[in-house]
């Protein structure tokens, strides 16, 4: 098992609590195509803040170094995927083979524990809607900076830099704190 990823914080704690048979590397396009090319297996699960477009790391070419029958999981579909070979598929037909690697790319991947999923979720989310409730937005946000940084619409007004950039909306977006004050 190989982990890449491009926070040596992550990578060094990785490489301190998993197992002897999990590698931990620092992610970059030459151990992208190598570790891709001796893999069985590839899990691409990148995440970028506030939902912004994943960069495709993985290349056609990287996949025809693959076995056939390889498989490829783009957990980062909803992200608009990091393969290039990727689009999104759904629970109902979830697969295709693209250059003789198998290609799982679902949507909205917990929807398929949808109840396990939502109890993930609550549990993550709810202390933050307390927080609100009980400070309203404005105090909430200016406590706690995870509320202020997830906070992507305030009096009609864009505060989340990515969405205002993907929508090519830039004289719709407003500075968090700014909007609040609004």
């Amino acid at each position: 098992v190989t982990i890449a990823d491009i926070n040596h914080r992550k990578l060094a704690y990785l490489a301190d609590v998993m197992p002897s048979n999990c590698v931990s590397v620092y992610s970059d396009s030459m151990t992208i195509a190598n570790t891709i090319r001796e893999s069985d297996l590839v899990i691409g699960a990148v995440l970028l803040p506030g939902g912004a477009k994943a960069p495709k790391l993985v290349k056609r070419e990287h996949l025809k170094t693959m076995r056939p029958g390889s498989v490829f999981v783009d957990v980062a579909i909803d992200q608009g995927g990091i393969g290039e070979t990727s689009h999104p598929t759904s629970h109902d037909d979830p697969v295709f083979i693209e250059e003789g690697v198998v290609h799982y790319c679902v949507a909205n991947m917990p929807g398929a524990y949808a109840r396990t999923s939502a109890i993930a979720l609550s549990n993550a989310t709810v202390s933050y809607g307390v927080q609100i409730a009980s400070q309203g937005v404005v105090k909430a946000c200016e406590e706690n900076r995870a509320i202020c940084k997830g906070l992507s619409i305030h009096k009609n007004r864009l505060t989340l830099p990515v969405v205002s950039e993907t929508f090519k909306m830039d004289d719709e977006y407003t500075e968090t704190l700014a909007a609040l004050k609004l």
